[in-house]
């Protein structure tokens, strides 16, 4: 099979996956306790049984099961998600205000892990018998240990209350004035304690993989005849290890994408991060479904989407996998 029908298969395989997502997201908000008329009723203090009743006329709850389906997956088949109720705005136009949010997150903290696991990973695979090498698989079982929100309120202690040099929360500061670079630096600034905390499990996970990998390659038969060559180190560790060292990491990374869209839920909570995660969050305290199936369907696009990616990527850079 070709590159291009490995990727259309690949392509067919993630619509399939995202329609059962979509049912079955559906189904069970649907057939859960409570609905979108006793939300609106409590809200308003109250109602009698033709004010539920209308309510649920309105938003189609008194159609079947079948119906309220159909009517959903054709509606998402043309991009919209539904309506808010409680923001009173479709729910596509609320991803999309805080979709960039959550991105910036997300990549940040995914380039910091990467990055930062692959230099640890490299340091720990040079001297695996050595002491940085115990060093870095300390710090790695440590952060890989520790719960990602008690990390971020360690954080927070530590840099807020007891050594104020980080805000608290947000995304930016409203009485900062400047142009647009002291607007992307005051971001920054924000981004710095939420990036490293949801960074931190990942970049031990990374190190770790990096390390494992490596260790392997180096004791392979090229690598021996590498050195036998009398090429630099560097280049032995570099250009020949580290390369054939990246499929694991690329996978994993790819794998990864949807545990790290689900810890950017906690982190923005922790860090008042105006992303998916504080609008999926505020939307389940309202049992605003209409806004919760949405955010579930867009993360569910995204791994999907994220997984493709890395197919694509591993084939690029893996001639073995290529060829096959």
């Amino acid at each position: 099979m070709g590159f291009w029908q490995t990727i259309a298969t690949r392509v067919g395989y993630g619509l399939l996956l995202l329609i059962a997502v979509l049912v079955l997201n559906f189904t069970l908000i649907t057939i859960a306790p409570g609905d979108i008329a006793d939300s609106i009723a409590g809200d308003m203090g109250g109602a009698d049984a033709s004010v539920i009743a209308e309510i649920r006329t309105r938003y189609g709850l008194d159609q079947p099961f079948y119906v309220q389906l159909w009517r959903y997956v054709s509606g998402v088949a043309f991009f919209d998600l539904g309506y808010s109720y409680f923001y009173n705005a479709p729910v596509t136009t609320l991803i999309l205000e805080k979709l960039p949010a959550t991105l910036l997150l997300v990549f940040s903290s995914q380039v910091l892990a990467i990055s930062l696991g692959m230099i640890l990973g490299v340091i720990a695979a040079r001297k695996p018998n050595g002491v940085t090498s115990l060093i870095v698989t300390f710090i790695s079982l440590f952060g890989f240990a520790a719960p990602v929100f008690w990390s971020g309120i360690l954080l927070i202690i530590l840099f807020v209350s007891i050594f104020p040099i980080f805000p608290v929360g947000g995304m930016y500061n409203v009485t900062v004035e400047g142009g647009f670079f002291v607007q992307i630096l005051d971001v920054l600034y924000h981004l710095f304690l939420p990036m490293v905390t949801l960074a931190s499990i990942y970049i031990a996970l990374c190190s770790r993989l990096i390390r494992a990998s490596m260790l392997e390659v180096l004791g392979s038969d090229y690598i021996r005849t590498a050195r036998a060559k009398g090429l630099a180190e560097k280049t032995v560790l570099y250009k020949h290890t580290l390369k054939n060292s990246l499929g694991p990491l690329v996978t994993v990374a790819g794998l990864q994408f949807s545990a790290v869209m689900s810890g950017a839920v906690v982190m923005e909570a922790v860090f008042t991060w105006p992303g998916l995660g504080t609008l999926a969050l505020k939307s389940i305290l309202a049992r605003d479904t209409p806004t919760i199936m949405g955010i579930l369907f867009f993360s569910s696009f995204v791994v999907i989407i994220v997984n493709i990616l890395t197919d694509i990527t591993l084939r690029s850079i893996d001639p073995r996998i290529k060829s096959g």
